[in-house]
């Protein structure tokens, strides 16, 4: 009697098809979404003294250290107006806002009808300066893609270089990115008040929905490693 011949199984339940399918779905989860319309929407005050202390050190938990360059650690700068924003290894060359806080205490967006711009909190340091300086920008706007399109893919170590009215640059590298959920967002662990010059870059993430926007932030934290 000759053997029976197995059956080959559909295309949808095969390792290869699952296994794609998992990714695709992590993926979505990351970067859904059409429209962001403001920043951080948490409730805390960037610089309150309520928001003094990060949980686990400078940078928060899962900080990855990167090769500081040679030389002493640089002295914080004095104060100088930001006036534009580079992060090289995502191509993003912006200029430079003043944004404070709305009135439900909440940091501001840069206008929506300038999507290239960044938002620079001026309520607290400028780049370089001692302490944790804020900086806000949009993921995309309803004409498309925006300055932070795609902030959520940069990796440790990667520099932000961000210049000041003074022609000196603030020169940062990336400890981490993390994603937070609006409706619990560390403000304490994002907007803490260090003793070394810090950045911390916010844009929307998560999922959107045209009735309450996107769901979460995306906050990139990152320490001062050199001037120039």
């Amino acid at each position: 009697m000759a053997p029976r011949r197995r059956k080959r199984r559909p295309w949808y339940r095969t390792r290869a098809y699952r296994l794609t399918r998992t990714a695709l779905l992590v993926t979505v989860l990351v970067t859904v979404g059409s429209r962001c319309g403001g920043g951080h929407a948490g409730t805390g005050r960037p610089g309150d003294p309520d928001a003094v202390a990060a949980a686990g050190g400078p940078g928060g938990s899962g900080e990855r250290s990167c090769e500081p360059p040679a030389g002493p650690p640089p002295g914080p700068l004095p104060r100088s107006r930001p006036t534009s924003f580079r992060v090289p290894s995502l191509g993003i060359d912006a200029p430079i806002t003043a944004i404070g806080l709305d009135r439900e205490r909440q940091l501001e967006a840069p206008p929506v009808d300038e999507p290239k711009l960044v938002g620079w909190y001026e309520g607290g340091p400028t780049p370089g300066e001692s302490g944790t300086a804020i900086a806000v920008g949009h993921r995309d706007t309803r004409t498309g893609p925006a300055v932070f399109a795609a902030l959520a893919q940069v990796k440790p170590c990667r520099l932000i270089e961000v210049r000041r009215a003074d022609g000196r640059t603030a020169v940062y590298a990336v400890d981490r990115m993390k994603v937070y959920d609006k409706a619990g967002f560390p403000d304490k662990e994002v907007y803490a008040q260090t003793g070394r010059p810090e950045l911390r870059v916010l844009t929307c993430g998560g999922f959107y929905t045209r009735r309450s926007g996107y769901t979460s932030n995306a906050v990139v934290f990152a320490h001062l490693i050199a001037t120039k």
